[in-house]
């Protein structure tokens, strides 16, 4: 059986005040990733505290300020996307991202993928929180150098490294930087956009609350993922699994 998914992009208003804020985990530091996790949010400019971090592009206009807290060296913002409010999306209108896109540095790259969407057939998600890694953080799966497994997070930017979290959850990451670089960025949480029927059947819950796809292991299973996944490339129009 085919499969197909896209990671897209599409058109909304800008915000236009942002800041970056940091924040902890509630991970600990033996945790698989602890490293940069990003929501997007609206709020009276400040002084950066992180400058190395783009801005992000936000399309919500629902948003809750970053929390801070003293442990952590996370940078952390968030937005609520409400896909009721968008009610003409057309699969038509996706535009497949670049490959030149994907490859910058994964923290610059992490507020960048904030607002796209990844698509697979009919079920598309709106990407809503991420985390990025680079291989100098005690996180990264980078940071021990190429392996069996993390041989897809050597890649190119802008394919995708799918593993297996506690022998129980798909997670989903997309390749940053250059190939080589050992870099990537976590799909922490997504919104559901089409498919909705699916992606509800794949997590066994029938809800559209935010609990749906709140976490990395229900996006990979809203998507159906399995690690068969990993070095698939996501900026081709003919890709099974895109980000648009």
């Amino acid at each position: 059986m085919h499969l197909h998914m896209q990671l897209c992009r599409m058109s909304f208003p800008r915000s236009t005040r942002t800041t970056l804020e940091r924040e902890s985990t509630s991970e600990s530091s033996s945790s698989l990733f602890d490293s940069f996790r990003y929501h997007a949010t609206v709020m009276t400019p400040k002084k950066q505290r992180f400058k190395r971090v783009s801005k992000p592009i936000l399309h919500s206009s629902r948003t809750k300020p970053a929390l801070k807290t003293r442990r952590s060296k996370l940078v952390k913002f968030t937005t609520e996307p409400n896909p009721s409010s968008e009610p003409h999306i057309s699969l038509g209108n996706f535009e497949t991202l670049p490959r030149e896109f994907f490859q910058i540095d994964a923290l610059d790259l992490a507020p960048r993928l904030l607002g796209k969407f990844l698509r697979r057939d009919d079920v598309v998600l709106q990407i809503t929180e991420v985390e990025a890694y680079r291989p100098n953080d005690s996180a990264c799966h980078g940071r021990f150098g190429i392996t069996p497994r993390t041989a897809p997070v050597f890649g190119p930017g802008g394919h995708a490294y799918v593993y297996l979290c506690y022998g129980l959850h798909m997670m989903l990451n997309i390749v940053a930087d250059k190939e080589g670089a050992g870099a990537a960025v976590l799909v922490r949480s997504c919104a559901p956009i089409s498919g909705l029927d699916v992606i509800q059947q794949r997590r066994g819950q029938k809800t559209d609350k935010p609990i749906l796809l709140t976490g990395p292991g229900k996006v990979g299973q809203a998507l159906g993922l399995s690690t068969e996944w990993s070095n698939h490339p996501l900026y081709t129009p003919e890709c099974a699994m895109q980000v648009v």
